[in-house]
């Protein structure tokens, strides 16, 4: 392959299924520079049941597949993804890899290792798993895991100062390889609330709480059908509407039987702006989180939100100025959600302050500067060092 003079990126995710990361990688490949980046895009595949974010956003990314990389850890997918890897290391010879969640985060840092590709490393962290997920030697196991792919790694991205932290406080990686890059999206076009309405076969003049999300345990469904029962104690035409989907949307259909006349089952849907228009309030129930997009989301359509306190949300909600904040505990957010609803001033002024917010903080053409600097810092350095490389080689033959 001849080398054309741009840093050349491998970036790496074990699947693009619709969430947080698959959204950050669809807004950097589509804007950054292709004078100045030739940048890849290696992913596996969607499980069933998943959702796929290029599709349903119809995004022209081109996608580079490895087989074997995926959402399951499986020995025989696993080590073809790895080799797969490699060979594509060998090949591309990029100047950084750049990796993105855990699966594909450790076999993109050891293909690395085992291929001598002499690329930076970048791995990003949109959250993390020492929190809702694993419990005991499992938990262990993972911390330590991270620790040995931290000593392999250039830089460390988080989403959020809380998530690295959080990390740091585990003894994962060391102060100084942290950069903290927030995220960055760009919504499509609000529809007013009454055409959002009725798009969505919703009341137009009910209260309306949202849950845009997928439906997996760390995002705590069973909670957010627990805090809309008790807010239907005392808003009982309060109307609930969930976009989304996963594997516990059976258990969510069989949980809200008894108020199923309330509910509203979305699932998937490419139009989620109009969600957000069409509610009073956006409710997040997760047990751990890194900077959850859909309350960037949210903020940036004037919606205000409702939220657990747990990963770098702080860090999107502003407590009693955007949005309210709240424990794990259903009755609280249940409270917190009565008092949007009672109060539609302070909701429309929350509604507002959040999105002057997030639309200055959280853009995606924030993001890709952020992003296109970081590759500047390391790219420029390791082309350089793969030069003398190829020179050396070549006097020495």
């Amino acid at each position: 392959m001849k080398p054309d003079g741009r840093i050349r990126v491998m970036e790496i995710i074990a699947r693009m299924n619709v969430g947080g990361p698959a959204t950050q990688v669809m807004g950097l490949s589509e804007r950054l520079n292709p004078e100045e980046f030739d940048h890849r895009l290696y992913t596996g595949h969607i499980d069933v049941g998943e959702c796929d974010h290029l599709g349903l956003k119809g995004s022209a990314v081109r996608v580079h597949p490895v087989p074997g990389l995926g959402r399951s850890v499986t020995p025989s997918g696993d080590c073809l993804a790895l080799i797969r890897l490699m060979a594509a290391m060998r090949d591309f010879r990029p100047h950084i890899i750049h990796t993105r969640t855990a699966k594909a985060g450790a076999l993109g840092r050891m293909a690395a290792r085992l291929s001598h590709a002499g690329a930076a490393r970048i791995h990003v962290f949109h959250g993390h798993l020492l929190n809702g997920y694993f419990t005991g030697p499992k938990r262990a196991l993972y911390v330590q895991s991270e620790r040995i792919l931290a000593s392999m790694t250039d830089r460390l991205v988080t989403v959020g100062s809380r998530v690295r932290d959080e990390l740091l406080d585990a003894r994962i990686g060391r102060p100084e390889q942290y950069v903290v890059i927030a995220p960055g999206v760009r919504l499509g076009p609000i529809p007013d609330r009454g055409a959002a309405r009725t798009a969505l076969g919703l009341p137009l003049d009910a209260p309306v709480v949202a849950y845009v999300g997928r439906l997996t345990r760390v995002k705590r469904p069973d909670r957010f059908v627990a805090t809309a029962r008790a807010v239907l104690r005392q808003v009982p035409d309060c109307h609930f509407v969930v976009c989304g989907g996963g594997e516990l949307r059976g258990q969510v259909e069989r949980d809200i039987e008894p108020i199923r006349h309330s509910f509203h089952l979305l699932g998937w849907r490419k139009d989620v702006e109009s969600v957000y228009s069409a509610a009073d309030v956006v409710l997040l129930t997760s047990d751990n989180e890194g900077t959850p997009l859909t309350l960037v989301e949210a903020g940036m359509a004037g919606t205000p939100a409702v939220s657990t306190r747990v990963g770098s949300v702080a860090e999107i909600v502003q407590d009693g100025r955007t949005g309210l904040l709240a424990g794990t505990d259903a009755d609280e957010l249940a409270a917190h959600i009565v008092r949007m609803l009672s109060a539609p001033d302070l909701a429309r002024q929350m509604g507002e302050a959040a999105r002057r917010w997030t639309t200055a903080s959280f853009n995606v053409e924030r993001l890709t500067t952020d992003t296109e600097a970081l590759y500047r810092s390391l790219g420029g350095e390791r082309r350089g060092r793969q030069a003398a490389e190829r020179t050396t080689r070549g006097m020495n033959k």
